[in-house]
This record gives C-alpha cells, sequence and structure tokens, in this order.
C-alpha cells in the first residue's frame, strides 16, 4: 500500500472544498487548485466557516480545527497544486471531456508513483484512465454532498486498477472518517444508478399532476424511511448535474433512464436547485450559501 501524505483535490466548488476539508481533516496536507481566485477565497472563507461550527457542536476541539485549517494551501494551477501530491482527487464538472482533458495534464506534471481518483458519480473510469500511462493508477472515489456530513464513500475499481492502488485508497477514505464500499466499475455505480431511476420517477410523477413536490417527498419520508425525499435531493445535488448521470445512463442502459421532460425544461430555465436558489422549491439567499 502506497504512503499518501499530500493530496491535491482539483476544483474548488461544492465538491472540491468539501473533499479538502475531510482531506485535511484526516491530517493530510491538502492542496486545493481552482483556476479561479474567486472561488479560493470562497472555498477558504466556508472551509474556515464549517470548521467553527463544528467547534460550536463540539464535535471538533479547537485545536484539532485550527489545525486542519492549517494543513490547507490553495493553488491556482493544476501545475502548483499536483506536482508534488501523492494522491490527486479531480473534482471538476460531470463531463467527461473537462475530466479526460484533466487527466491528461495530470498524467504529465505528477510523479510516476502518484495516484488519480476521479470524483464522478456516474461516468467511467476505464475510459477516464485511458487517457493516462497510469491506468493501473487511476480509480474513482465518489463522495457525496455535503462532503463534511455524508458518511459513504464508493471507491470505484476500473479495469486496470491494481490492488495497491485500490487499498490506499480505502485506508485514505477511512482516515477521512469515511465508511468506505468498493466496487466493480459500472455506469451510475451503486447510488446515482438508483437514485437517478427514483428521482426521475418522481419528476414524471410531478409532471403528471399526480402529487405536489412536497407530497411526494413527505411520501418518501415518512412511507419509506428516506432522510430526503427525492425533489429535496436533487436540489441539493443539482438538477443540472442528476441531467449529466440520467444522460449517461440513458446512452448506455436505454429508454429506462430517459430524463422526464419536466427535470429538462427546469434545467433549461436556469432552475439547477439550492446553487442556483430556485431548482425544484426556492430558496433564500443564506440556505443557497449553506448548501
Amino acid at each position: 500500500m502506497a504512503e499518501v501524505k499530500t493530496v491535491a483535490v482539483i476544483g474548488a466548488g461544492t465538491m472540491g472544498r468539501g473533499i479538502a476539508y475531510v482531506a485535511a481533516l484526516g491530517g493530510y496536507r491538502t492542496v486545493l487548485e481552482d483556476l479561479l481566485p474567486n472561488a479560493l477565497r470562497k472555498a477558504e472563507s466556508e472551509i474556515r466557516s464549517q470548521l467553527d461550527k463544528a467547534v460550536e457542536l463540539g464535535k471538533v476541539s479547537v485545536g484539532v480545527a485550527d489545525a486542519t485549517f492549517s494543513r490547507i494551501e490553495y493553488a491556482a494551477s493544476v501545475e502548483e497544486a499536483a506536482r508534488e501530491a501523492d494522491l490527486v482527487i479531480e473534482a471538476v464538472p460531470e463531463e467527461m471531456e473537462s475530466k479526460i482533458e484533466i487527466f491528461t495534464l495530470l498524467d504529465k506534471i505528477c510523479r510516476p508513483g502518484t495516484i488519480l481518483a476521479s470524483n464522478t458519480s456516474s461516468l467511467s473510469i476505464t475510459e477516464i484512465a485511458s487517457v493516462t500511462y497510469r491506468a493501473e493508477k487511476c480509480l474513482g472515489m465518489h463522495f457525496f454532498n455535503p462532503v463534511h456530513k455524508m458518511k459513504l464513500l464508493e471507491i470505484v475499481r476500473a479495469l486496470e486498477t491494481d490492488d495497491d492502488t485500490l487499498a490506499t485508497a480505502v485506508e485514505v477514505g477511512r482516515r477521512m472518517g469515511k465508511e468506505v464500499v468498493a466496487i466493480k466499475e459500472s455506469p451510475g455505480f451503486i447510488t446515482s444508478r438508483i437514485n437517478a431511476m427514483i428521482g426521475n420517477e418522481a419528476f414524471y410523477m410531478l409532471q403528471e399532476g399526480i402529487a405536489s413536490a412536497g407530497d411526494i417527498d413527505k411520501a418518501l419520508k415518512l412511507g419509506l424511511n428516506h432522510p430526503m425525499g427525492p425533489f429535496e435531493l436533487v436540489d441539493l445535488v443539482g438538477l443540472d448535474t442528476r441531467l449529466h448521470i440520467l444522460d449517461y445512463l440513458h446512452k448506455t442502459f436505454g429508454e429506462k433512464y430517459r430524463p422526464a421532460p419536466l427535470l429538462v425544461q427546469y434545467v433549461k430555465a436556469g432552475r439547477l436547485g439550492r446553487k442556483s436558489r430556485r431548482g425544484v422549491y426556492e430558496y433564500p439567499e443564506q440556505d443557497a450559501i449553506e448548501a
């Protein structure tokens, strides 16, 4: 099993800054990268805020919070972030072209032994890894939003991922405080594949006027013991992200994953969920920021 001391996270959006938070909390030197200075400033502010909240709730001590915050560095280029990393976790938007571009660059920049991971929730790790000369050191690390609260980490083994890389990623996940499941690559993995179908069916029901969004959410929470309703969840995840996943699953598995027309319409209207303050539901500014 490889030793990991430095973790680089590529992309400082909601998922990237969450991954940086748990990596630093797990004791790793962490470098968070984004090309946009505003994204890095926002990430730094929100990580500090989350740590302060954790102290307030008694989840960590002041000393642990300060040590965690001090382990995070910020970089304005992929080269700066990844050059010395032992593990690089890509957290850019859910588009194959973007991920392939990042992995092609990382393969040139990183040392031969560096492990490359993608935070994709549905895309093929094997296809992403194929653009590198280190396919055996590539895998998926699928975190869940909000990263600092959600306990699950899906680790996805691609066609050529070797045993050592898998074992290293499992150990890193555990040090980050996650419950780890290791799975063989399949479109949508476990959670995204099931969630996409539930959420898509909920949109069909809403579109058909069977019930209101609130009542559909209430039915699944109280009747099936789901912690969140399908519309609450898609607003948190992002309607555009869910649509990308469904498009990919539809292409791979066929008609049963065809995106509901209402979901497509919402995304075209810019109703993307909490991040845009309007999805299935509407959110005041503070709620949108905390998401």
